[in-house]
Formats: C-alpha cells, structure tokens, sequence
C-alpha cells in the first residue's frame, strides 16, 4: 500500500530524524537516491548533458547534490539558479568541485535543447500559490525543449498537500520523492504532472504517524478484502444484492448495473424496475420483482439510481430503498433525487458515487472547483451527509462519512473508462462487495480498483459492456485464482 503523508507531517518527522543524525545525512541520503533514479533514466551518464533547475530551498540542495555525484561519474552538469545570492550554499560547492558549473537561470533556454535530462529543484513540497514569473518561464522552456524532466520530491507548482495546481507546472517524466508520499503525488490533477513515481526511504518510517491522510491499495491489498466463497457458502453467505435502476429510456443502465453485480462476485441479483426483460435477456439467472424494492426479497445491500429516470415512481424508488435496514449504494439519478436528510438520519451504511458534476451538484459549489479540489471536494460531501462518498473522475477518491482516516486513493484508473454506462458497471460490482459484508470505504475502493484494472485489461477501446465482461480476468490476476 502506497501511504502519502501532509507537508506538516513529514516536516515533523524530519526534524525528528535530523536530531539523531550528523548534519547534512539526511540530504546526502535524499541526493544519493535522486542520482541513482538519474542515472537509471539516462542511456548512459558518461558525457550525458543533465541540466538542474535549482531554487532557494532544500530541493535546489538535493538536486545540486545529486548533480554533483553525477558529475563525478562523467555527466555534464549545469545549475540554472533562480536565486544565485540564496542557493543553497554547500551543493553549489559540491557541484564545482566535482567540475559542474552554474549560470544564471535566464540563460538556461540554450542549454535545455542539447540536454539529456533535467532535473526540477525549483520549489520544494512547501510550495504554495503557484510559481514566481521567472520560475513559471522557466517550466514553459523545459516544457517545449521537450526534454525528459526528473522531478525532486514532487513536481514544482503543484500542491503536495491537496493536489491542485496553480499555473504553469512542471510536467515530469517521473519524481523521486523522500521518506514518504505526498498526496498530491496520487491525486489530479497533481498526479498528471508527476509522472512515474519512485520513493526514496530516508529513514522517516519510525517517525511518520500510523495513520496517513490518504493511501493508495495496491494488488495485495486488494486480494485480502476480496470475499471467496467455502465449501458451506449459498447465494445468501456470498451476498445477494437488490438493483433498483433503468427505465424506459435508459434500459441499459439496468443491465449494466446487473452485469457489474453478476461479475463482482454477488451470490444472487434481484433485480426490481421497468428493465426487467432487457435485464432477463442478458442474465437470465437475475431474479426479477414486479412490485416495488420493498417486495423484492431478501438482500443484504441495494444499489439504486442508474438511469432510473426523473418522476415521482423513482423518487419513491430511492426513499423506499433508503428507508431499507441494509447497506446502499446510490449513483446516478439516485443522486439528484435523495433526500438528504434521509440519507443523514440512516443507520445502516449509505454509499454515494458521483462524478464531479453530480457532486458539484449536491454541495452546491461550481464543477470546476469540485475537480481542481478533489481530495478538499471528497471529504466535505462524506462529511456533509455523513455517508462514505466515492468521487470518480481521473483519480477516482473515496472517504469516510466522520472523516477520520485516510482517504483511498484509487490507482487504477484509466481515460479508458470515460465512457457511457462504466459509472453503472462500477455500481454493480461495489454493491455486489457491500452485499457480500465489506464496509463501504473497502467497497468502494476494491470495487474502483476491479474497475479501472478491468477497463485497462479490456480490449481497446472498451465499451461498458466490455469492462463488464473483464471483471472475472481483473478478478483473477488480482487472486491469481486459476
């Protein structure tokens, strides 16, 4: 599991190793793995020409530092300083001793053509606001010389804390972050700019908290929370899920919601709504109700909401499925007709799962702000209708309704999925994990993570339908079950 830590946090762990250490270890540590992912990166570091973008602060160190140990080994390195009169003082005389050199950031643009490789030090993981004009210049050069860039600890211009990003940013080949990841490393748009991601151990471990503001489930992880059946299991054991969803104009929702159930693993669908031939066709071993949710039958979770439409029979489809005494999923339409405040006083657990405009929608703030501030968007509406919210997008985030805890961080993702219906498939599979007893935060985040992989391992380009079809191979190369 990959675990990001806030700016505060690290810096707290930080000082606390430094006390234990000689001065200056913990930047020769940082600078020794910043060379290395370097010289990985190049086809070969005798006469490659690496270029460093240093500022004032400790990035603009260890960047000096690691240009200098590459120097040593024959590379032709050069500093662009921001703030000659502020840089750091002994990785500048570490880099001319071992015979690189330094020039004025304005006259960087000539050099970045003929480079291998750049090296961002430009502002470090304290870096608000944006960048300063001679810095936001300096990124748009990188940028159209088109050459390779290394960022240290995260790209600059980016938040590290929330992900956001104010103006111009480097956009990086890969970062070379240390002691711990940060969460705008793993959520956009911050993501987008950073690139591959490699982690340095600098030896904060024992000085980070247990509990990280967000974390990002890996393949193994994933594996212990999915449900497998015993010898003893039935429909009943392994989770039977009620879908409430589809209408007259939209009957594929229903059948993709079935479909995503079917394959996440459900013991038995019941399926209840105007989709029931469309649904009978595709599966026939879905269990169909003509009356309403509440006739349906035994289930142990419902999802409702895809595609059922406006009105008031699916109005009264969500509230009847709300005041249910089992877990619930709503998405799409569920979203825009659910009462609040039935959501708030429920005592069984609720899951929502918009995407960034039907979240706007519900914590009434403009879209755009909802997608530039995903990680600040996420927690508010878990916290708003104190229910586990799951935000897809391109990083898709999932948080708990009393806010403790890290948030998950789905890495899976793919644009694959932005396609009409994948929304309903992930509700069907996620249900199908709250039915068979996950809470709701591990749900939706190995329901998310089953996704995207299946979107990634469909054949391109993928439908709904398709990624619907993957979930069994997705299913398999996560349990490596035959």
């Amino acid at each position: 599991m990959r675990t990001a830590y806030s700016v505060e946090t690290v810096r707290n762990a930080e000082r606390a190793l430094m006390a234990l250490l000689p001065e200056g270890t913990l930047m020769q540590r940082a600078a020794a793995g910043l060379a290395a992912a370097c010289a990985g990166l190049l086809d070969r570091v005798y006469g490659a020409r690496v270029v460093l973008l240093v500022g004032s602060g400790d990035n603009g160190g260890d960047a000096l530092y690691a240009g200098a140990r590459l120097a040593r080994r024959g590379a032709g390195v050069t500093a662009a300083l921001l703030s000659p009169d502020r840089t750091h003082a002994g990785g500048l005389r570490a880099l001319r001793a071992a015979g690189g050199r330094a020039v004025p950031a304005a006259d960087a643009a000539p050099l970045l053509a003929g480079a291998a490789l750049v090296v961002d030090g430009i502002v470090g993981i304290g870096g608000k606001g944006g960048l300063r004009p001679d810095a936001a210049g300096l990124v748009r050069a990188v940028e159209q010389s088109g050459t390779p860039v290394v960022a240290v600890d995260l790209p600059s211009g980016v938040d590290a804390d929330t992900g956001e990003v104010h103006g111009p940013a480097v956009r990086a080949h890969a970062t070379v972050t240390f002691g711990a990841y940060k969460p705008g490393l793993l959520i956009d748009p911050a993501r987008e700019h950073a690139g591959a991601l490699r982690l340095v151990d600098i030896g904060l471990a024992p000085h980070l908290p247990p509990v990280p503001e967000a974390e990002a489930l890996q393949h193994a992880d994933v594996n212990a929370l999915l449900p497998r059946p015993t010898a003893e299991s039935d429909k009943y054991r392994r989770g039977v899920v009620g879908v409430a969803a589809g209408s007259a104009r939209y009957p594929g929702a229903a059948v993709l919601a079935v479909a995503g159930a079917l394959r996440g693993g459900a013991g038995a669908v019941r399926y209840v709504g105007p989709g029931t031939e469309a649904v009978v066709r595709h599966f026939p071993e879905t269990l169909v109700s003509t009356g309403g949710p509440a006739k349906a039958g035994r289930v142990q979770a419902w999802v409702v909401g895809p595609g059922l439409g406006d009105g008031q029979e699916p109005r009264e489809t969500v509230d009847e499925v709300l005041a249910s005494g089992v877990p619930v999923l709503v998405d799409a339409d569920g979203l825009r007709l659910l009462d609040h405040d039935a959501v708030r006083a429920r005592t069984a657990p609720t899951l929502l799962t918009p995407h960034a405009g039907e979240a706007a929608s519900l914590l009434g703030k403009p879209r755009e702000e909802v997608e530039s501030q995903r990680l600040a968007s996420v927690r508010e509406l878990a916290e708003r209708l104190r229910a586990t919210a799951l935000l897809k997008g391109s990083t898709t985030l999932v948080a708990s309704p009393d806010g403790a805890g890290p948030v998950r961080v789905n890495p899976t993702g793919t644009g694959w999925l932005a396609t009409a219906g994948s929304g309903d498939v992930l509700s069907g599979v996620t249900g199908a994990l709250l039915a068979a007893g996950l809470p709701p935060l591990d749900a939706a985040s190995a329901g998310a993570y089953l996704h995207g992989l299946a979107a990634r391992q469909a054949a391109p380009p993928p439908t709904a339908s398709t990624v619907a079809s993957t979930l069994p191979t997705a299913w398999r190369s996560i349990t490596r079950e035959p």
